[in-house]
């Protein structure tokens, strides 16, 4: 077999930006099938995912991930080409590397090993990989999981590969996520002549002082496990692109990335209080991209933390900062999830790379936690 390295740049190779797979799957199959896995290739819309299942009986350990990657940015940027696996100065560069074409690398050469030691082992080991964690995120995990419910077929331990580390392999493990809630707001107001404000009404003006009102409002004060709720603006648009003319409407998006302290109906219900006492005329429209979830001190999150202390010597922090992962639609169903992958510091930028070294060191905790949990 060949190493995690070999893997890793196998993958890196293959350009699937979301939503395309490009034969990622394909190969994780065939090097998972090698070893006794069942494989389920599970396409909905133009997304591409695989469920490949070793064991029959419980409990159900999943690998989870994502062969996706976002777009390059500016190839001339790169120091060299972003679907080029590169090696310089014991670090390899290219898109996916950390996020996270490494970690499904990394999570494939322990299972063989651990297959090759512990052919028998109980329970069953699965991987839940999609093509459609980078974009939308409708076909991708979230009906794989709706898929297994249909059917019974349950998940009791979790690892997503999303790179959690910070400065070195384990540092950080991601035992929950905050919940991320979205809302666009539509202002309505008066077009008119700039000359002859009393003959229009200007949205731009009548939702500043809201806009003051909630980036001042403190949602919660968070929890020992998350940090205070936030309220984020990411888009303000108006106007005609002239000098001349009041617009008629003004358009906010926001977003709330939320503790457990709150919940999104709370959050929607406090923000159209703002504006309704206001009195205001406006259409919000609301999504609801993930609700908060936590993994607490078990089988898990123990055996995480005891895999890292034997394999790299120190002690992990247990963190629920960040974004959002497909972790969110697999903890409703009751699974223990926690993350654990690279170090974070270059997704998704130019020149994103990972240590070999740290993607060996990745493979070998992961296969002392399945020792842990299933041997």
């Amino acid at each position: 077999m060949s190493t995690t390295l070999d893997l890793t740049k196998d993958l890196i190779s293959r350009d699937s930006v979301t939503p395309d797979d490009k034969g990622c799957q394909l190969l994780l199959a065939e090097r998972l099938s090698a070893i006794g896995f069942e494989i389920e290739h599970l396409r909905f819309g133009d997304t591409d995912n695989l469920w490949a299942r070793r064991g029959k009986t419980g409990p159900v350990f999943a690998f989870a991930g994502h062969t996706d990657v976002v777009p390059s940015g500016p190839i001339e940027d790169w120091q060299s080409p972003p679907f080029e696996p590169t090696l310089r100065d014991g670090l390899l560069y290219g898109r996916g590397a950390a996020d996270m074409k490494g970690s499904i690398a990394a999570m494939v050469t322990a299972c063989e090993r651990f297959v090759a030691q512990h052919p028998n082992h109980t329970g069953s080991l699965a991987f839940l990989i999609t093509s459609d964690e980078e974009g939308p995120a409708h076909d991708g995990t979230v009906k794989v999981v709706e898929t297994l419910e249909v059917r019974g077929e349950k998940i009791d331990w979790c690892l997503v590969g999303e790179p959690s580390s910070t400065d070195k392999i384990g540092d950080v493990v991601k035992n929950g996520r905050r919940g991320s809630l979205n809302g666009h707001l539509t202002l309505k107001g008066k077009q008119g002549h700039i000359a002859y404000p009393h003959l229009a009404e200007n949205p731009i003006h009548l939702l500043a002082p809201v806009l003051t009102t909630l980036c001042k409002i403190e949602w919660d004060q968070g929890n020992e496990d998350f940090p205070p709720t936030s309220f984020q603006v990411s888009n303000l648009n108006s106007g005609t692109g002239v000098t001349n003319v009041i617009p008629g409407t003004a358009e906010l998006i926001f977003n709330f990335r939320y503790s457990t302290e709150s919940t999104h109906e709370q959050l929607q219900q406090r923000v159209e209080s703002v504006l309704d006492k206001a009195g205001l005329d406006y259409d919000l429209v609301w999504s609801l991209s993930g609700k908060p979830f936590r993994t607490a001190s078990g089988p898990l999150v123990d055996s995480v933390k005891s895999a890292i202390h034997a394999v790299a010597g120190y002690e992990t922090v247990l963190s629920t900062s960040g974004g959002t992962s497909d972790g969110r639609f697999i903890a409703p169903t009751g699974a223990q999830v926690v993350e654990l992958g690279p170090i974070n510091a270059t997704i998704h930028q130019v020149d994103e790379c990972v240590s070999v070294e740290g993607l060996d060191t990745l493979s070998i905790i992961y296969e002392t936690l399945l020792e842990n949990l299933l041997a």
